[in-house]
């Protein structure tokens, strides 16, 4: 068996291409620091976070993507993030100016290429049983999709 990494992986399609671009970028961002990515994981109070970023001690980061002013002020879910995750990050581009985003949370400047930490933002960690629930969470969400691009007819179910 021949081992490929550029196995193409289909646009789930509920981001714009700018939103895309970001998320490609912050994903970039968080492998070269050690990270693991999963992007639209769902979490225990039934919302979505954009990107949910693994590090190498266990630590969990939430990226939130804005991919302009209006999406911003649209959306306000970001504030129901915090009990998941150890720091959370918004991510935009350098067509939205950084000082609409919240100071309680990191800032990050992406494009489709990569992405630069512009703030770190505070750090508050979770609760033992909070970060095993996510971590099973990431990890079969993970495994889930993984066989999904290995065996498409298999079927999917969200988790």
């Amino acid at each position: 068996m021949v081992y490929s990494p550029a196995i193409a992986v289909p646009r789930d399609g509920r981001q714009s291409d700018m939103a895309h671009a970001l998320q490609r970028g912050v994903g970039r961002l968080f492998r070269a620091r050690g990270h693991a990515v999963v992007t639209e994981l769902g979490l225990g109070n039934g919302r979505r976070a954009d990107i949910v970023a693994l590090g190498p001690q266990g630590e969990i980061t939430i990226v939130e993507i804005k991919s302009s002013i209006e999406d911003f002020r649209a959306d306000r879910k970001w504030l129901d993030y915090g009990p998941y995750c150890d720091a959370l990050f918004f991510a935009s581009h350098a067509g939205v100016p950084a000082e609409i985003f919240p100071a309680e949370a990191g800032l990050i400047l992406a494009d489709g290429y990569g992405a630069e930490i512009l703030r770190e933002p505070p750090r508050t960690p979770l609760t033992a049983a909070r970060r095993k629930a996510m971590m099973i969470a990431f990890g079969k969400v993970a495994a889930h999709r993984l066989h999904g691009l290995v065996d498409p007819e298999a079927g999917f179910a969200e988790l």
